[in-house]
């Protein structure tokens, strides 16, 4: 039974990512390599996804942070934002993307339901075709609960996009491996 399961989860992401757009996943990239500063910001599951993403951008040797860390800095113009909401409307963060708007800075966001109020007020909105919780669109199904389906493949697209940089900007892999914590 396990390996059905197994085999069912496959397939559902692999009908997200042979449904999903990829152009705004490029686009993130020059967002990101045009930014003097890149703050993210997700909750639950999508926002253990988006930590890895910030955690390999600084591995990239980017400027990057988390919101809720105590250390990180302010937004300004000259800044990105990449919010991730697989329902579109998250309360407090649509109250840091209307902020993040007013400063000026570039607002990514990574959704499920591209109908709902904060997707309005992006710079760059990257659609991820997959059931999520509380979301309004569901256009790869799933029989897995909640939101698993979007926050797999926001984890899968978050990586792919880490490759599709290191690859077109020839990043060097020691260094990268050199920003690795090392107090394990």
């Amino acid at each position: 039974m396990l390996k059905e399961i197994q085999k069912d989860i496959l397939k559902e992401l692999n009908d997200v990512f042979n449904t999903i757009e990829n152009e705004n996943a490029v686009k993130l990239t020059q967002y990101i390599m045009n930014a003097k500063k890149i703050i993210l910001v997700g909750v639950g599951r999508e926002g253990l996804a988006t930590r890895a993403f910030a955690m390999r951008l600084m591995h990239l040797g980017f400027n990057v942070h988390w919101i809720w860390d105590d250390t990180t800095p302010s937004l300004s113009e000259n800044d990105l934002l990449i919010a991730t909401s697989g329902s579109g409307e998250i309360g407090h963060i649509h109250y840091i993307i209307e902020k993040a708007k007013t400063i000026g800075s570039k607002i990514a966001i990574i959704t499920g339901d591209i109908t709902r109020k904060s997707v309005k007020l992006a710079d760059l909105v990257i659609f991820i075709p997959a059931t999520v919780y509380l979301g309004s669109m569901n256009l790869v199904k799933s029989k897995q609960i909640m939101g698993n389906l979007f926050e797999q493949s926001l984890l899968i697209l978050f990586d792919s996009i880490i490759l599709e940089m290191i690859n077109q900007n020839n990043f060097n892999i020691d260094e990268i491996i050199e920003r690795h914590r090392n107090l394990e």
